[in-house]
C-alpha cells in the first residue's frame, strides 16, 4: 500500500505526514540465535537482502513483511513505567532486533529508511506484542506493551548495521509510479 495521501500536494495532512526531517540513531542490535533462548546484544550485524539478520533464528520467507523488527528507544522507559520500574527495560527482554532512538517509528509506516551507509528497509507494519511478554515481563506485560511493540520491516538492501549508525527516511516513489517509470 502506498503512503497515505502520497501525491496529494494540496492536502495539509499529506504535507504533515511527509515531513520527517529528523535523523535517528541505531541504539542497540539483538540477535536471537535459538528460538525461545536469550537475545544476544551485539555491536554490529549483517542484514541479508530480502532475508534476515545473520545469526538470528528467524527465517522469514522472501518478500516477507517481518524480516526484521524494530522498537523505539523512548518506549523502553514508558513500558517500564507502566510496570512500576524506575529504569528503562533491557531491550533484549522485548525480543526485537533493533532499537532506534530519535525517530517516531509509527510515523514511518509504509516508508523507506536507511540505516548507516548500506542498509535500506521498507517499513511494513506494526509489531504487536505476543503472549511471551506476559511470561517475560510478568502480569500486565502484554498490556504494557500494547501500542509500544514497535514495527516490522522488509530488508530491501542488506549490509552491515552498527550501533550508533544514523537512521533516516529516504524518498521513494509510490508503488504505482515505480511500475510506470
Amino acid at each position: 500500500m502506498p503512503f497515505p495521501f502520497f501525491g496529494d500536494d494540496k492536502s495539509t495532512i499529506a504535507t504533515l505526514l511527509s515531513t520527517l526531517p529528523q535523523t535517528g540513531r541505531l541504539a542497540w542490535i539483538g540477535l536471537r540465535p535459538v528460538r525461545r533462548e536469550a537475545v544476544r546484544s551485539v555491536p554490529e550485524a549483517i542484514a541479508e537482502t530480502d532475508r534476515h539478520l545473520q545469526g538470528d533464528h528467524a527465517r522469514p520467507k522472501s518478500g516477507g513483511k517481518r524480516q526484521i523488527t524494530l522498537i523505539q528507544e523512548e518506549h523502553l522507559a514508558a513500558v517500564a513505567g507502566y510496570l512500576g520500574h524506575d529504569s528503562p527495560l533491557d531491550p533484549a527482554r522485548l525480543r526485537r532486533n533493533l532499537v532506534i532512538g530519535g525517530l517516531n517509528l509509527l510515523a514511518l509506516k509504509n516508508r523507506r529508511i536507511q540505516i548507516g551507509e548500506e542498509v535500506i528497509l521498507d517499513i511494513t507494519g506494526e509489531c504487536h506484542p505476543c503472549s511471551r511478554m506476559e511470561e517475560e515481563l510478568g502480569p500486565g506485560g502484554y498490556n504494557a506493551m500494547r501500542g509500544h511493540g514497535g514495527i516490522t520491516a522488509r530488508i530491501v538492501q542488506g549490509g552491515t548495521l552498527r550501533v550508533g549508525d544514523a537512521v533516516q527516511v529516504i524518498a521513494t516513489q509510490p508503488a504505482t509510479e515505480q511500475a510506470t517509470s
